[in-house]
């Protein structure tokens, strides 16, 4: 394993920013250092640093360690996981993981290395042992569950993450590898918004003759969901996903500063979003959790509809600009139809610009012991752009006896399930929905995994499954054996491919904080 030289370093830095964004110098020094991390630590914050441990275990070397260690695989090694504190505010610096040779300890250093909460830098002066660092990575790791506990933050967030060793008499002594979130040491206020995703159950009116059109019902999601901070800059520079999301990404803020006139840009970055065009409604989530972010940077005060105006979104569903602002289970009422200052013809919400959301029936909590799974086949994305567009002319109106039934389906049978918490009545009329209006149209587009799947979930226990609009997202609603849903979804996907998520529904909007 060959050390970093200050070019790679440097090089290692310029990659990471071109992931998460500017790193302020102090996140520079943390990463490029080869010296003490708790006395820079202590110097920046003014307090002295204390050490928790959290794990102290003797291990035998796995193949990575092996090699960062010049050791065999199998050899016993110290594994030892400390939090890195703030010793007046008590909160996580660093999290450190190290491994240790144990053959190469004398045994007064080792019986230090094995009491808890000293820190590794100070056993090495303690005992005068002579020492170098050599750096040997640095990159972006997402936090996951265990990370996220230990900083308080979301499970996506990027960390930034170092790797070095200590190298004592030309032999790797310990192999440490350092991770702090993107946010700590930062220079400028960062907002962090992470909003949820959706499900879009069926869309009610298709036809037109009442005089309104769309309507529709969703839920919030907890995750897949948009994550994404931004900070104040002199342009607007994305960070993250791939070219498209960047795009889009870049396309809100243009909007959002041009309508409302912002004196100033923003450097955005994005950590997670759901997969787009897949039913889950990441165009809407993305465009709003920009919107937002740079909202509260520069301390405007705009309703969520608003903002879907000015990004153009919301035209033709309101649940995903709903569920942003307040999650939970959505009922929309569509836009007036055919008369002045009304849609005019039937299109989706992506070419629908500057129709303002429609407004929001009914909004009720999904019941918390109600499970949701979804399955996302690896297929061609959802119909969208074009497609999307001559879908809906070619096939609507729909036929207004389906839009009655659809309409007494989610009146007297979706909703009281839902508040009368009796999940066999919600999950009927789910099943219902599937071979009615506008959403059979959707169902009868899809590849013909999209209908096993439903099938194939509700045999195996689920109280209802249904496409999440376009697809080729679907979802099954449960409060039990969702591990038989889930294995029947995999079973479907088979050598196709795909993803099975177990998620929840989310009973709250979007949560923008600065830090």
């Amino acid at each position: 394993m060959e050390p970093l030289t200050a070019d790679r370093i440097s090089a290692k830095i310029h990659e990471i920013e071109q992931r998460v964004g500017k790193l302020s110098p102090m996140q520079k020094v943390l990463i490029g250092t080869d010296g003490s991390v708790t006395n820079l630590l202590e110097m920046a914050t003014g307090h002295s640093v204390s050490i928790t441990t959290r794990v102290q275990d003797i291990v035998a070397a796995d193949t990575e360690a092996a090699a960062a260690l010049a050791i065999e695989p199998g050899d016993e090694v110290n594994h030892r996981i400390v939090e890195l504190k703030d010793s007046v505010t008590g909160n996580v610096l660093i999290y450190a993981v190290s491994r240790t040779p144990l053959r190469r300890l004398a045994p007064e250093f080792r019986q230090d290395l094995m009491r808890a909460d000293i820190p590794i830098g100070r056993i090495l002066s303690r005992h005068r042992i002579e020492s170098r660092r050599e750096i040997t990575d640095a990159r972006v790791v997402q936090a996951g569950t265990d990370l996220a506990r230990t900083f308080n933050i979301h499970r996506c967030e990027s960390m930034l993450s170092r790797k070095y060793r200590i190298i004592h008499r030309g032999e790797p002594l310990i192999a440490i590898e350092e991770i702090f979130p993107c946010t700590a040491f930062a220079d400028d206020v960062r907002v962090l918004v992470d909003a949820p995703s959706r499900l879009h159950i069926t869309l009610l009116d298709m036809n037109g003759t009442s005089g309104r059109v769309d309507g529709g019902v969703g839920v919030a999601l907890d995750e897949p969901g948009c994550l994404l901070d931004a900070r104040k800059g002199p342009g607007l520079d994305v960070h993250g996903g791939d070219e498209l999301l960047r795009n889009r990404v870049l396309e809100a803020a243009r909007a959002v500063k041009e309508g409302l006139g912002l004196p100033g840009g923003a450097d955005i970055t994005v950590h997670a979003v759901a997969r787009p065009h897949a039913g889950l409604g990441s165009g809407t989530q993305v465009a709003l959790a920009t919107a937002a972010a740079l909202c509260r940077l520069y301390d405007r005060d705009v309703p969520v509809p608003e903002l879907a105006r000015i990004v153009g979104r919301g035209g033709t569903s309101g649940i995903g600009t709903a569920a942003f602002a307040q999650g939970g289970f959505i009922l929309d009422g569509g836009h007036r139809f055919g008369s002045p200052g009304g849609k005019q013809d039937f299109r989706p919400s992506a070419a629908s610009r500057g129709v303002a959301p429609p407004p929001v029936l009914a909004r009720h909590r999904f019941p918390e012991d109600w499970r949701i799974l979804l399955a996302i086949p690896d297929i061609d994305a959802g119909a969208h752009g074009r497609r999307e567009i001559d879908i809906f002319r070619t096939h609507c109106p729909v036929p207004l006896h389906e839009v009655r039934e659809l309409c007494h389906e989610v009146l007297m049978r979706m909703i009281p399930g839902l508040v009368e918490q009796d999940i066999d009545l919600f999950g009927s009329a789910i099943n219902r929905t599937q071979a009615l209006g506008f959403k059979k149209v959707e169902v009868a587009m899809q590849h013909p995994v999209v209908s096993s799947l439903i099938e194939a979930m509700v045999e195996a226990g689920a109280a209802g499954a249904g496409l999440s609009s376009f697809g080729p997202t679907v979802y099954a609603v449960g409060d039990s054996g969702m591990a038989d849903v889930a294995r029947a979804a995999k079973e479907v996907l088979g050598d196709r491919g795909g993803t099975v998520i177990p998620t929840r529904a989310r009973n709250d909007g979007a949560a923008v904080r600065a830090e």
